[in-house]
């Protein structure tokens, strides 16, 4: 299978281009011929415009915060000790062995009460802690502030007034383009 294009369309393409370019070639003549020249600024006035401007700053401060903490002996061990303890004791308080059963697991269950009624008053003195931690937040303050946006620039060129926005104020004169163009009769 052939896959170069066809040659017929390129040929019409290179034709068409050709044919633009002289037709380009021969309409330079025609067109307008420019110069430049300078003109008298009658009058030149600055514009303004007032916008509103965020302006960010950083505000920071000291705040006392108040931290409770656990001690860190949390340990389970006075609850298991307990259990253990109290179901050696339930098993030798029984007479025979569905009785020592009973005993064990009810001293067990008392054990493991207690223990854990240890833990529980250990754990109740929380440590209290005060830091002076820094704060600081991002607040926008805002005013209004003129911007200079240009100049509105009146100026005579051969008698004539003519006027125009321009970037910057161009003083006594301002540089003007010329446009000469052949008229057809």
């Amino acid at each position: 299978m052939n896959t170069r294009p066809h040659p017929r369309p390129l040929v019409r393409l290179l034709r068409a281009a050709l044919a633009g370019t002289a037709l380009a070639a021969f309409a330079t003549p025609l067109l307008a011929e420019s110069r430049f020249d300078y003109a008298e600024v009658i009058e030149s006035t600055p514009i303004y415009r007032t916008v509103e401007v965020s302006v960010p700053r950083e505000e920071c401060w000291t705040e006392e915060v108040v931290s409770h903490r656990r001690p860190h002996s949390q340990s389970n061990t006075p609850a298991i000790l307990g259990t253990i303890i109290g179901g050696a004791l339930g098993n030798a308080v029984g007479h025979d062995k569905s009785n020592k059963r009973v005993g064990a697991v009810v001293g067990a269950v008392l054990g493991h009460s207690i223990g854990r009624d240890i833990v529980a008053a250990s754990s109740r003195g929380r440590v209290t802690e005060v830091e002076t931690v820094r704060q600081c937040e991002t607040v926008y303050y805002y005013h209004d502030e003129e911007r200079l946006l240009g100049y509105q620039v009146r100026y005579r060129y051969h008698d004539k007034d003519y006027s125009v926005r321009m970037d910057d104020d161009p003083g006594e004169f301002v540089r003007v383009r010329v446009d000469v163009q052949p008229v057809s009769q």
